[in-house]
C-alpha cells in the first residue's frame, strides 16, 4: 500500500522544521502504518532539533514519538494489532517485532525515521512501539500515555513506591513532573511539595495536590525542602527539568541514609553533574530512568484505569493546541515555557 502525506522534517540542526510532502515505503514484517489522529510534542523533540543531543548523524529526519491514532495496515508476522484498531504510539518498547528504522521519499531526497514518528499524518512504526488503546480513553489525551505519563507516573509507581509519611519533592512541573505529581495521590505521603520558576505551574501544582510549592527563582530550593523536612531532606526527589544544576538541587534535596533522588532530564549534550561523594557514602542514592521502568502492555492499561476513575485529571496538562502547521510555534513554546505539553491536531476526526 503506498500512501504520499505530509510530514515535519528536520534538515539541519536549530533551523525550522519543513512540512513536506513524503512517501512511505511498503511494510516490512513487524511493522504497522498508522493514520495519526494527534501528537504531544517533549522536551525532548526540542533538544534534537536545537542540537542539545550533540552532532546528528540521522539528518533529514522526521521527529516525534508520542501520539495516538488508527491502524491502517499490517506487516508480515504483526499480531499485536489489526486494521481498524485506535493504538497509542510511544518510544518505550513493549511486546512485538523490534524492527529497524524507516526511510521515506520526498522526491530524490530519502528521510530518515526511528521506529517510531508521530509529527506527520501517517507513520510506519515497530509494532512493539504501539499499544491497543485502552477503553474509555480519549484520542487527545492517549498521547500523553506515550511518554509522559509512562515516565513521569512511573518513577513514582515502579521505582520510588513511597511509603505512608513519605516526603517527596518534584523539581520541573512540565510534562513529566506533573504527571508524577498526580502520581503521588496514590500514595500516603505527608510532603508533596512542587518546585519550579512559572507561576502559572506552581498554582497547577497546587490545584493537582502538591502540599507545598517552592518558586526557585525567588528562593534556595533546597534550603526551603531542608526547612520543611526538620533539616533532613527529602525521602524522594524526582528531577524532570532538564538541567545538570537541577539535578544536583535534587540530589543535595534528598535526605541521607534511604533517601532517593531519581531523574529522567535530558541535559545538553557533554554537560555533567558535581556530587559530593561522601553524601554518597552516607546512604544517600541517585539514578536515571530509562521511562519510568514502565512496562507498556502492563502500565498503560494501569494509568488508564487510574484516568477513567479520575484520579488523572490529564487534560489540564494541555495548554494550548496547535495543527500540524504549527509545529515550529509548538516547539518554541515549549522551549520558553509558554506551554505545559503542546499537542498537535493531525486529524481530530479520528475517534
Amino acid at each position: 500500500m503506498s500512501v504520499t502525506f505530509r510530514a515535519a522534517v528536520l534538515h539541519e540542526l536549530n533551523q525550522l522544521l519543513s512540512i513536506e510532502t513524503v512517501e512511505a515505503p511498503p511494510l516490512a514484517a513487524g511493522q504497522v502504518l498508522v493514520k495519526l489522529a494527534y501528537s504531544g510534542v517533549c522536551h525532548s523533540q526540542v533538544m534534537e532539533a536545537r542540537g542539545g543531543r550533540g552532532p546528528d548523524r540521522y539528518l533529514p529526519h522526521m521527529l516525534g514519538h508520542e501520539g495516538s491514532g488508527v491502524v491502517v495496515e499490517i506487516g508480515g508476522g504483526v499480531t499485536k494489532v489489526k486494521r481498524g484498531d485506535h493504538v497509542i504510539l510511544g518510544w518505550i518498547k513493549g511486546q512485538g517485532a523490534d524492527t529497524q528504522g524507516v526511510r521515506y521519499a520526498s522526491g530524490e531526497r530519502v528521510i530518515n525515521a526511528g521506529a517510531v514518528t508521530t509529527f506527520n499524518e501517517y507513520a510506519v512504526v515497530a509494532e512493539n512501539r504501539v499499544t491497543p488503546l485502552p477503553a474509555g480513553l480519549p484520542m487527545d489525551v492517549a498521547v500523553l500515555f506515550g511518554c509522559a505519563l509512562p515516565v513521569g507516573a512511573g518513577i513514582v509507581i515502579n521505582i520510588a513506591k513511597p511509603q505512608p509519611g513519605a516526603t517527596l519533592a518534584i523539581f520541573g512541573l512540565g510534562g513529566i513532573g506533573l504527571a508524577a505529581l498526580m502520581a503521588c495521590k496514590l500514595f500516603a505521603c505527608k510532603q508533596v511539595i512542587a518546585v519550579d520558576v512559572e507561576a502559572a505551574k506552581l498554582k497547577m501544582a497546587t490545584e493537582l495536590g502538591a502540599t507545598t510549592v517552592i518558586d526557585a527563582s525567588r528562593s534556595d530550593p533546597v534550603e526551603e525542602i531542608r526547612k520543611l523536612t526538620g533539616g533532613l531532606g527529602v525521602d524522594y526527589a524526582i528531577e524532570s527539568a532538564g538541567l545538570t544544576r537541577v539535578i544536583e538541587q535534587a540530589f543535595d534535596a534528598t535526605r541521607r541514609f534511604g533517601g532517593l533522588c531519581v531523574f529522567a532530564s535530558h541535559p545538553r549534550s557533554g554537560e555533567k553533574i558535581a556530587l559530593d561523594p561522601f553524601e554518597l557514602i552516607c546512604g544517600k542514592r541517585i539514578l536515571g530512568t530509562w521511562g519510568g521502568d514502565s512496562k507498556p502492555e502492563r502500565d498503560i492499561e494501569l494509568l488508564a484505569g487510574l484516568y477513567r476513575d479520575g484520579k488523572l485529571p490529564l487534560d489540564a496538562m494541555f495548554t494550548r493546541r496547535y495543527k500540524l502547521d504549527e509545529i515550529n510555534e509548538a516547539l518554541d513554546d515549549l522551549e520558553q515555557r509558554r506551554s505545559v505539553r503542546p499537542l498537535i491536531e493531525i486529524d481530530p476526526s479520528l475517534r
